[in-house]
């Protein structure tokens, strides 16, 4: 079965979090998304309390960026929500978007290296296991978390391009692929990370997360395209989905069909009622999807 989640745009101010995230739950929406886009909201933070204030949805944070957290800080986070809220919490980390990362003095002359190296520090952190390393960025000295998961921690990896989609193949549990991936760009993805898990000998399962950008209502395709057009993707086919639950459906079957196996549905920067886009895919969209 699809797993079908939506996403709490950081847009939004804080103090309506609340509401939302405890709509989604009484709608029984599988999972919500929280994002930690600079200069907006922290994920761990809204994370955390988006846990406490409800009871059954899941609550993924995608992503958090790998230069703004020191990587023991980061498991040290992820486990405490995993002891506090087992079963409920997915994340994944990224490079974060590099105008930002260069912002705050964090960016990295290798954001791939970073990633690989950070990504198999945390994994070895999560597991419980004593982790010393030297790497070009990430340098631990018998570092051991006191409180590690009581169960295995999935390890999601944010990814656009290829070398990064690739790397999430080698090194993680999962990758998460942004709106701007359209169902072509979905199965191209799936054999990059196939190649990547070729290379490193992984086997098991791999989840696979596609963000698909959404509107319904009035001015529905309006929003959409003016949406696609502002992040510069207007020539792109195929990208995000405008009308009814039906026609949502459709496109979400489109990327399941593909190879995701999570399609997290993402508002409009300007939706006009967070609220009714909740409903909307709990009530209308989620009894059409298999």
């Amino acid at each position: 079965m699809t797993t079908l989640g939506a996403i709490i745009r950081p847009q939004l101010p804080p103090e309506r979090f609340r509401g939302l995230v405890q709509l989604a739950d009484r709608a029984g929406l599988e999972e919500v998304w929280l994002w930690e886009d600079c200069f907006l909201e922290g994920g761990i933070s809204t994370g955390a309390a988006a846990l406490a204030w409800t009871e059954n949805v899941r609550v993924g944070v995608g992503l958090l960026p790998v230069p703004l957290r020191n990587v023991a800080i980061a498991a040290m986070e992820v486990a405490s929500l995993q002891r506090m809220f087992p079963g409920r919490v997915r994340f994944g980390v990224g490079h974060g978007v590099q105008e930002w990362m260069g912002q705050v003095g964090a960016r990295v002359e290798s954001p791939v290296t970073l990633l690989r190296e950070y990504v198999e520090a945390l994994r070895a952190l999560l597991s419980g296991e004593a982790v010393s390393v030297q790497g070009r960025y990430v340098r631990l000295q018998d570092v051991r978390l006191g409180w590690p998961p009581q169960d295995g921690v999935e390890v999601l990896v944010g990814a656009v391009g290829p070398r990064t989609v690739r790397l999430s193949g080698e090194v993680a549990d999962g990758t998460i692929l942004s709106e701007v991936t359209s169902a072509d760009g979905v199965r191209s993805a799936v054999e990059l990370i196939a190649e990547g898990r070729e290379r490193s000998g992984r086997g098991g399962e791999h989840a696979v997360v596609s963000y698909l950008l959404a509107a319904t209502g009035d001015g529905a395709h309006e929003r959409l395209r003016a949406e696609i057009e502002g992040k510069g993707l207007g020539d792109v086919p195929g990208l995000g989905v405008a009308g009814d639950a039906k026609a949502v459906a459709e496109a979400v079957q489109r990327l399941v069909d593909a190879g995701a196996d999570t399609v997290v549905l993402e508002p409009t920067g300007d939706e006009p009622d967070p609220e009714g886009f909740l409903r909307f895919v709990a009530e209308e969209v989620r009894p059409l999807v298999p």
